[in-house]
């Protein structure tokens, strides 16, 4: 019987421990999906940002998301200060470009992704992910020029234990 009792205790520690059940933001080294940082999606908007410096003309660039009920993620706003070689100089049918503090925002924008896949800044600038106030250089989690790719899915406990979470706050 207290064979029986540790078996089951072993089992249910195994589960809480090993089975995934958070639903997370995640940031994967490249193919090895190593999780590196993360933030639980309950605990924020579902609202993040990433910030970087266009590397041809050297200007901030803004790109809003929001993470939808189907675990994709959703660009929904674009703001930058430069309509040079590889930012849109118009809106797409649907969206409104206009002039806010001499920076162009294009907005009400519905691009969805399964994921983004992206390579750390290696010569210009820096990437930068803002959620809830809080923000992360991804060249602090990874060298530049790595490939990392961000995507939403159930983390287990011990995932989250590995990874930096991005809010700081425990789960």
């Amino acid at each position: 019987m207290k064979y029986v009792k540790i078996v089951f205790i072993v089992i249910i520690m195994f589960i809480i421990f090993c089975i995934p059940f958070q639903k997370s933001f995640v940031i994967e080294k490249g193919i090895s999906g190593k999780v590196l940082a993360y933030f639980p999606i309950h605990q924020t908007n579902k609202t993040f940002h990433i910030l970087y410096t266009h590397s041809i003309h050297k200007s901030d660039v803004k790109e809003t998301y929001i993470i939808l009920n189907n675990n994709k993620i959703r660009q929904i706003e674009l703001m930058y200060e430069d309509t040079s070689i590889g930012m849109p100089s118009n809106a797409e049918e649907g969206e409104t470009f206009e002039m806010v503090e001499g920076k162009y925002v294009i907005r009400n924008m519905k691009r969805d992704f399964q994921s983004i896949n992206m390579r750390v800044a290696q010569v210009v600038g820096d990437h930068t992910l803002f959620v809830n106030g809080c923000q992360l250089k991804l060249s602090s989690i990874v060298e530049p020029g790595s490939l990392v790719k961000m995507k939403v899915r159930r983390l287990s406990l011990w995932q989250s234990w590995r990874g930096v979470n991005i809010v700081g706050k425990s789960t």
